[in-house]
């Protein structure tokens, strides 16, 4: 059974409004919060008052590159329950954890099994994994059936280029499922008739 929903790289008020209040909200909201090269980031300024919300029990998540410490120290008081983290050792993970007094989501980008066996070295240090593509803010796909082995026992989510259309096939999978590009339209912006049908959809499996 799918475990939730989240709607990543939000960066406008008005969507941000929409989704909180859906009657159908989603698990968790992702902000994109220092990869610019993603269409999707926010500069700091934007993004503290933008994230000045009632959360309204959805999971407000920093999207993380390899950050430095400027960037964590700049966003330590803003409204996130998780910190995302791409590029980031386990053994700065858990610094980043103990000193920020964060929950972590740890992504691993998969184009193989060896990429998928790399979630042993932070299962013990990160409160979710989350298995992407290697196209960070391209929505590229990968091959999910190399996530068969992974333990059910595992909080674990998954992105990569997953569409609407495609949620019902996780039914019977234990993921956090984690859309991006597919609510957005030719112009790369988020389109909030594609973001109603995700939430009334996923709400009837």
């Amino acid at each position: 059974m799918i475990q939730g929903l989240k709607i990543c790289g939000v960066s406008d008020p008005k969507t941000l409004n929409y989704i909180l209040n859906h009657p159908k909200p989603p698990s968790f909201i992702g902000f994109i919060t220092n990869y610019k090269k993603s269409k999707r980031f926010i500069e700091y300024d934007k993004l503290k008052e933008l994230i000045k919300v009632d959360k309204k029990n959805i999971k407000f998540t920093s999207v993380l590159v390899n950050p430095d410490e400027e960037i964590l120290n700049k966003i330590k008081d803003l409204n996130f329950d998780y910190y995302q983290l791409y590029d980031v050792d386990p053994k700065r993970t858990m610094k980043i954890k103990l000193k920020y007094k964060i929950k972590i989501i740890t992504a691993i980008t998969v184009s193989d099994k060896e990429d998928v066996m790399k979630y042993k070295d932070y299962s013990k240090i990160s409160d979710i994994i989350l298995f992407d593509s290697k196209g960070y803010h391209k929505s590229e796909s990968f091959d999910h059936s190399l996530l068969d082995n992974v333990p059910e026992s595992l909080n674990k989510m998954i992105a990569g280029d997953i569409q609407i259309n495609d949620i019902s096939k996780f039914k019977n999978k234990d993921f956090i499922i984690d859309l991006s590009g597919a609510l957005e339209d030719q112009n790369g912006k988020k389109d909030i008739n594609r973001i109603d049908k995700l939430l009334n959809s996923f709400s009837k499996i």
